[in-house]
């Protein structure tokens, strides 16, 4: 579907972009890839990785700015929405600007998306949108929501809109496995909590979801990447072994454990092999045998998060991990 088409990634320039954008190139060899972001210098230093590539080019703009994203969108075909005031403890302090990129930047690429004919358009979400205890859990609920329900809003245009969610990134700018590796050169690592859990996501795994949604969605769509947990305190010793472990209390809005589907969202979804697929509550979409396409309907109550996984990655395989990504890990 993504071959010789036109592609535009909003906050582009951040650790999916810089993921998402080599591997479709590659894979799809796409007729324009357009970088949607605000920051300049971000935009600067990855236009040096593409040198005289003709198929990658950068656009300056904000998903607050609906008449900008407008102009960025003229004959683009699939639009990946990346763009989010995303630190936890950032949302907490500063609401109104989450609120505003979270919440009013995807009321504006929904409306910009429909009035600009885009085929396809994949949002990605977070484990946090899942039951949220934090601001911005809360804010990217709302916004998994729009790009539902924006699905009834498209009209005779044929636009599509789908979600994808998942946990944890491992290695990326701002997560976990980076500030372990930092800390380890003073030989103590500060930990929020020794029974707190994750999931365990690459990039590249990230990328293969979003690729899996365009490919099948009918609008309406989250998806669920079935992936792996561990204990923070198994990720500390992943990364430095011998360093001490300091207990230093939950931050604001952090959760526990993470969770990619609740009780109440399990009447509507559906298991694969390798994923889950939440459909809308809305217009009995989630009986509509092409969303399902095959799936099996999980048990009633069923729960997907990082403390009652069935699958949990081993200490030795993220060590292996770590060893073999040293190079880019915090990188981008």
């Amino acid at each position: 579907m993504l071959k010789h088409s036109s592609i535009l990634i909003t906050g582009g320039t951040g650790s999916f972009g810089h993921t998402f954008v080599p591997l479709t190139l590659e894979k799809y060899n796409p007729r324009r890839l357009v970088i949607y972001s605000r920051d300049e210098m971000k935009q600067w230093e990855m236009a040096k990785l593409y040198g005289d590539d003709e198929r990658v080019r950068f656009f300056i703009g904000d998903v607050r700015d609906k008449e900008r994203l407008s102009r960025a969108l003229n004959g683009i075909d699939f639009v990946v929405h990346a763009a989010a005031t995303k630190i936890v403890p950032t949302a907490e302090y500063n609401p109104f600007e989450c609120v505003k990129t979270n919440i009013h930047g995807a009321m504006n690429l929904v409306d910009a998306c429909i009035d600009k004919g885009v085929k396809r358009v994949v949002a990605l979400s977070t484990d946090k949108a899942s039951n949220p205890a934090n601001l911005y859990g809360a804010t990217k609920l709302v916004s998994d929501k729009l790009f539902i329900s924006g699905n009834s809003y498209s009209g005779p245009q044929d636009t599509r809109f789908a979600v994808v969610r998942y946990g944890n990134v491992m290695g990326s700018r701002g997560s976990v496995i980076p500030f372990f590796m930092q800390q380890a050169k003073t030989g103590v690592l500060t930990i929020t909590d020794p029974r707190m859990t994750r999931f365990m996501i690459t990039l590249e795994e990230g990328v293969e979801l979003v690729w899996r949604a365009f490919d099948e969605m009918a609008g309406g769509e989250i998806y669920v990447k079935k992936i792996p947990s561990m204990c923070v305190t198994d990720i500390a010793r992943a990364v430095a072994p011998e360093a001490e472990l300091k207990t230093i209390g939950i931050r604001p809005g952090e959760k526990l454990h993470e969770q990619m589907i609740g009780a109440e969202d399990a009447l509507h979804t559906y298991e694969y092999e390798d994923y889950f697929k939440i459909l809308p509550a809305i217009h009995n979409w989630s009986s509509d045998p092409i969303r399902i396409n095959g799936g099996k309907p999980v048990s009633d109550g069923f729960v997907y998060s990082s403390d009652n996984n069935p699958d949990w990655m081993r200490v030795e395989t993220l060590k292996h991990w770590i060893t073999k990504n040293q190079s880019k890990i915090g990188q981008i």
